[in-house]
């Protein structure tokens, strides 16, 4: 599922997504309507087809939203004490990621970040300022069903005992030259190796796609 191959129709599935759910949504001719409808099956086939997954899940996560699509976006908090990073060892596959999840409707980003990271790592934190903001797609990740938008905020660690929460496994503080089994969904090396090129250039300017 990860070759190039799996990446270009995977993306193409997301575009037609794209294309039907604004036309079901703003188009008024039936006929239109109907076009848009087969545009969205042919998405959903296309994808469960490079992911495997079935297709009663796609349609409910992936082709069941209205009105015009945007990325989602998934936040990241990261926290240093002692050259080390905060981790968490995620409860769904496993892995080590950065603390974090998806953006909460009703909250900031910053007001994201600061609780993910207490819900995760029961550790209190005041966010500072945005490191990073990273298109999905043009980093080493897995193939998705959505297109994402991962911002990796810096919070100042307050102190205290950490401990794993609801959704984690467990927690610790990780050297750089420390090499993880990572949950790829959620971040890569590569973007662990930017967060401590951030420590050793606190005026280091925010990057963007």
């Amino acid at each position: 599922m990860g070759d190039q191959k799996s990446f270009d129709w995977l993306d193409i599935a997301k575009r037609l997504q794209s294309i039907a759910q604004a036309g079901l949504e703003y188009g008024h001719d039936k006929y239109d309507l109907e076009r848009y409808q087969m545009i969205r099956d042919i998405s959903v086939e296309i994808m469960q087809h490079y992911t495997e997954v079935p297709v009663e899940k796609i349609i409910g996560l992936f082709a069941s939203e209205k009105g015009y699509q945007t990325p989602k976006v998934d936040i990241r908090g990261v926290v240093f004490r002692e050259g080390k990073i905060l981790m968490v060892k995620e409860g769904i596959d496993g892995k080590w990621s950065l603390p974090g999840g998806w953006a909460d409707v009703g909250h900031s980003p910053f007001e994201v970040a600061k609780k993910e990271v207490f819900e995760e790592t029961n550790l209190n934190v005041k966010p500072l300022r945005l490191l990073a903001l990273f298109d999905k797609v043009k980093h080493d990740h897995p193939p998705d069903m959505y297109h994402i938008y991962k911002l990796f905020i810096l919070c100042k660690d307050l102190g205290g005992n950490i401990q794993p929460g609801m959704e984690t496994l467990d927690v610790k503080w990780a050297g750089r030259d420390e090499k993880q089994i990572l949950s790829e969904p959620r971040i890569s090396q590569k973007q662990i190796d930017i967060m401590f090129e951030f420590l050793d250039n606190p005026d280091k300017p925010v990057m963007c796609d």
